[in-house]
């Protein structure tokens, strides 16, 4: 029966491995008894390797001849304690051959303390646990996608570098994503959560910490106190307070604390907290050792003693907060000739061609070095020493100066070049040009330690009117990934300013996420560390946290509380609130399951959930990252049960959302939130059967507005109503089905259950804020002249912002109701109101509402064509005449203009908001009058600055009527800027003195009570009354 082998009693050569199942059965060991198996732990010796697939299932095999090194080291083993034994299934699903099911991701912890708004993204990752680079929570950051299959003629790949060769997209939930349209931000530029963050040009600044004016902003030269100190865990700790007081809507006061707490670690907890929400105190407040044990507790509040009143301690706390704030960068530029390819060739290029001149003269302005009185970057500016010119531009607020290759001196029979070298092997981010027919750039033969980011420009038909670049990236793996998103291929990219704003983006934002990467990192946390040791060591007084309420901080005495605000008053902040949820692309309906979706569900993602009165952001904090984030202005719509909620926004994409903690609470405050922060509402979950004839009774278009319901249908019945939106159909979302695909499961499908957003109290359909501004783009301006017919049909797109005019809309009044075809009756959802939540929503309708801190709908005019014969666009920063006809050329600084009027405006728009809310009853008629002529007029410039050569008119719409005595309007629009400008001082300084004078009165009869008590009680006594004057 024995035919030789391994188990063979007797001993000789083995057969030959043969493909006959009948002779491999034959020639297994005899099978030992059957004995039941158990879950028990079994002796280490009785049981060899498991077999998971097929008949052989749970049998063990032979033991394996050891191999020789395995032999080798057997004494070490032998010698080493037995450790416990595992057991024998770890996973039933073993005895089937199935894979170990994975265990759920965990909800991250939600961080300290509870209901504290944070200010920025980077407060919200704040740790009071840091652990050094690498460890769980504070992770290296990660090498990004994988680097592509595809090869490139422009790039070589390299070890410890990471290649971006187009098509990538943006790093998001889940995977990649497509980069994001305006007016929406990337996530890695999502910053500042408090307060609004437009997007304002068609590339954004990404991975700076523009919460680092905090600080600036809201505390220095403000009075507030400042506590400095060494933690045993947390090393030196630098703590600033200020207690803040507002008027209520109510009429009371309403009272908050900011607070900045920084550590050695790069992430600095900024933001505020209510009063509401702290423990009672005693009659004359809360001191700052009460305020700290609940903000901080896991701090060592003995250690932290009172900041002198020098002034070097606000200057050095405004250099150490704010030194990741750089407004002047330096690039490098490398010439790559045809045919070369490494460091030593493209240094070695003495002269520059004519297409790297050409490529120099799109991207900045060449400069003579000496005298040069700008940012030079190391440059001398004196003795010509390191060359006599440069390139230099500015860009988005930022200096760049440029150390071109070939403009800087040339040294003969050296091969380093080491005079270059110095300037450019030593800046962060670089610019390989190269020549048409030059070879693959490959990062590996670059020797430096700061060059981080490698930016790879190939020239295409260069010198000609068809000149177009091609652009490859390539990063260490430790630097994370940073925007504009390459297109796919790499380009190409016409010879235009569209082209130069974004190369200079992606070198700014390389040059920002660079800094992430462990080198510079620990340089910065060095820096850091000694700015808190000093001031720690050397700028203290001897008063204690305890004794601090008793030294000059009057603000924090006194407290006098508002009148309750009822349940949900701390839900009413202006900054993130926080909550821990593992999240998914799209949307998993009540049961928390893709219903009808055919794809496997896409795996949760811990995060950390900010929702702040402006945005709605998601935090990866394993990583540190933004995966998802929208304004809540572009909230649509949510569904939700005890533990999940769907969350819809833009053009009806969605976010599955997964609570931990007791079942409704954490759901109950995000709905609460969002009930405050946004004008989206509860959707109706709808299960529409079809009548005899198969038809479900309703008609939509293909956005998924429903256009028509049918009498008396079943449709009708369920309460489908005409202007309603659908969401999601048989499970799946409508932007991820598209109209073909929706169009035939509502024909098809045997049984339909949507998910709908009902319309407004109009009974308009609701669209986000970001449909309205791309709807905006698409259609011709409603207020000017009617465009004339063109012969082709416009492509239906979005145009390159920096073409794009911000219009805003101030509230209409005293105007009908619109045609159903016009845009004006979409807009209405996004005016913030006063009024309490959306009737759809199914919790409490008395919770408080937030004023409204945004403006109103941005609306963007379309510009006019250019005429056929117009040249390439020059760069901005170049000034010119503008052109009488009217039309914007692409030369033209007519936009440029128009641009940096525009945010003035903008801001005396805001103020003109904050007055009008701020201004109490008893406000004079003639200042009501002043603040109704510059809103007005401010109405009448951004009107003006969303037409193409159209006079600006001399007054505004019938909104106020100005004074016959009023000056004449000036009629150039810097002139317009200017005197709203000065109108708006003095509007502001009178209300000022109106505040202080009415200050002064209160002061005066509260006087004149405290003096008439007296006098009443000494008449009553009976003793003479004294002198009280």
């Amino acid at each position: 029966m024995w035919a030789g082998g391994a188990g063979s009693p007797r001993r000789g050569a083995a057969p030959a491995p043969t493909d006959d199942l009948f002779a491999r059965k034959l020639r297994q060991p005899a099978r030992p008894p059957l004995t039941p198996h158990t879950f028990e732990p079994r002796p280490a010796a009785a049981r060899g390797p498991l077999l998971r697939s097929g008949s052989d299932a749970g049998e063990a095999r032979p033991p394996t001849p050891a191999s020789p090194r395995a032999r080798a080291h057997s004494h070490e083993e032998a010698g080493r304690p037995a450790g416990a034994p595992p057991r024998l299934f770890s996973d039933p699903l073993a005895l089937l051959g199935l894979p170990a099911e994975e265990p759920e991701p965990a909800f991250p912890p939600v961080p300290e303390p509870r209901w504290f708004a944070h200010y920025d993204v980077q407060s919200l990752l704040f740790d009071w646990a840091p652990r050094p680079r690498g460890a769980a929570g504070h992770p290296e950051p990660g090498p990004g996608p994988p680097a592509p299959a595809a090869r490139s003629d422009l790039l070589l790949e390299a070890p410890g570098f990471v290649s971006e060769l187009g098509g990538e997209g943006e790093p998001g939930l889940g995977g990649p994503v497509p980069p994001p349209l305006p007016p929406a931000l990337p996530n890695a530029a999502v910053s500042v959560l408090e307060e609004p963050q437009n997007r304002t040009s068609a590339y954004s600044l990404e991975h700076a910490d523009l919460g680092a004016g905090y600080y600036r902003k809201y505390f220095y030269n403000k009075e507030h106190q400042n506590f400095f100190g060494l933690d045993e865990a947390l090393g030196p700790v630098a703590v600033s307070l200020r207690r803040e007081e507002k008027e209520g809507s109510g009429g009371g006061t309403l009272h908050s604390y900011r607070i900045i707490v920084r550590t050695t670690q790069l992430r600095t907890l900024r933001g505020t907290i209510s009063e509401e929400v702290l423990p009672p105190g005693p009659p004359r407040g809360l001191s700052p050792r009460k305020l700290l044990e609940h903000v901080a507790p896991k701090l060592s509040l003995s250690c932290l003693r009172l900041g002198s009143a020098s002034p070097k301690v606000p200057r050095t706390l405004l250099t150490l907060d704010e030194q990741v704030l750089s407004f002047q960068r330096k690039v490098g530029i490398l010439y790559c000739r045809a045919g070369q390819g490494s460091e030593e060739e493209m240094y070695n290029n003495q002269e520059a061609g004519p297409a790297f001149m050409q490529f120099l003269t799109l991207l900045g302005d060449v400069v003579r070095l000496k005298g040069f009185e700008s940012y030079r970057a190391q440059l001398d500016t004196k003795t010509d020493s390191t060359g006599t010119h440069s390139l230099y531009t500015v860009y988005q607020d930022h200096e760049i100066m440029f150390h071109v290759s070939t403009m800087l001196p040339y040294t003969p029979n050296n091969q380093q070049q080491l005079l270059r070298k110095r300037h450019i092997g030593n800046n962060i981010v670089t610019i390989v040009f190269q020549e048409p027919g030059s070879k693959a750039f490959c990062p590996s033969t670059i020797r430096s330690h700061f060059q981080h980011v490698f930016l790879v420009v190939r020239a295409q038909a260069p010198c000609t009117p068809h000149t177009s670049y091609r652009v490859a990236v390539s990063r260490t793996q430790d630097t994370p990934a940073f925007g504009p998103v390459l297109p796919l291929g790499g380009g190409p990219f016409a010879a235009d300013a569209d082209f130069r704003a974004f190369l200079l983006a992606k070198a700014l934002n390389g040059e920002q996420a660079a800094g992430h990467a462990r080198q510079f990192h620990t340089m910065a946390t060095r820096t850091r560390q000694q700015y808190l040791q000093d001031l720690a060591a050397n700028e203290v007084t001897t008063t204690s946290l305890d004794a601090a309420s008793r030294f000059g901080l009057p603000s924090l005495g006194v407290r006098r509380r508002a009148a309750p605000r009822g349940a949900g008053a701390e839900l009413q902040a202006a900054g993130a609130l926080v909550w821990g949820v593992r999240a998914a692309p799209g949307a998993r309906g009540a049961a928390g399951a893709l219903a009808g979706s055919p794809d496997p569900e896409p795996p949760e993602v811990p995060c950390l959930l900010g929702v702040s009165a402006e945005a709605l952001v998601l935090v990866a904090p394993r990583d540190g990252r933004v995966v998802f984030n929208c304004a809540c202005r572009d909230v649509l719509a949510w569904t939700f049960s005890e533990r999940q909620l769907d969350l819809y926004h833009g053009r009806g994409e969605a976010i599955a959302l997964r609570f931990d903690g007791p079942p409704g609470q954490a759901v109950g405050e995000v709905v609460a939130r969002l009930q405050l922060v946004s004008r989206g509402c509860e959707t109706r979950e709808l299960a529409l059967p079809r009548d005899g004839q198969g038809r479900l009774g309703f008609e939509a278009d293909a956005e998924g507005f429903v256009t028509h319901v049918e009498r008396f249908t079943f449709a009708e019945t369920a309460g489908l109503r005409p202007g309603a939106r659908l969401l999601r159909v048989c499970g799946q979302t409508l932007p991820a089905l598209g109209p073909a695909a929706a169009a035939r499961l509502l024909r098809s499908a045997p049984k339909v259950c949507v998910t709908v957003l009902p319309p407004d109290d109009g009974g308009r359909p609701r669209r986000s804020f970001s449909e309205l501004y791309r709807l905006s783009l698409q259609e011709p301006s409603r207020r000017g002249a009617p465009e004339p017919v063109q012969e082709e049909a416009p492509e239906v797109g979005l145009m390159p912002t920096t073409q794009q005019l911000l219009h805003v809309c101030l509230s209409d009044g005293g105007s009908g109701p619109p045609g159903p075809g016009d845009l004006a009756e979409e807009r209405t959802e996004f005016l913030h109101s006063q009024s309490s939540p959306s009737p759809c929503s199914s919790l409490s309708d008395e919770a408080p509402v937030l004023p409204n801190t945004t403006p109103d709908l941005l609306l963007a005019t379309k510009a006019k064509p250019a005429p056929p014969g117009a040249g390439r666009e020059t760069p901005p920063a170049q000034d010119g005449p503008a052109g009488p006809s009217g039309e914007e050329d692409r030369g033209d600084p007519a936009p440029e203009m128009r641009a940096s009027f525009l945010p003035r405006t903008l801001s005396l728009r805001n103020s003109i908001s904050k007055i009008m809310s701020e201004a109490g009853a008893e406000t004079l008629e003639d200042e009501w009058q002043s603040i109704s002529e510059i809103a007005s007029t401010c109405n009448t410039i951004l009107e003006s600055l969303s037409r193409e050569g159209q006079p600006i008119p001399e007054s505004g719409e019938a909104r106020g009527t100005p004074k016959p005595d009023a000056e004449p309007e000036p009629r150039s629009l810097s002139e317009k800027v200017s005197h709203l400008e000065s109108l708006l001082r003095t509007l502001q300084e009178d209300l000022q003195k109106e505040k202080a004078d009415r200050a002064a009165l209160e002061e005066e009869v509260r006087s004149l009570r405290n003096n008439n008590r007296l006098l009443l009680a000494s008449k009553h006594r009976g003793s003479p009354a004294t002198d009280l004057a």
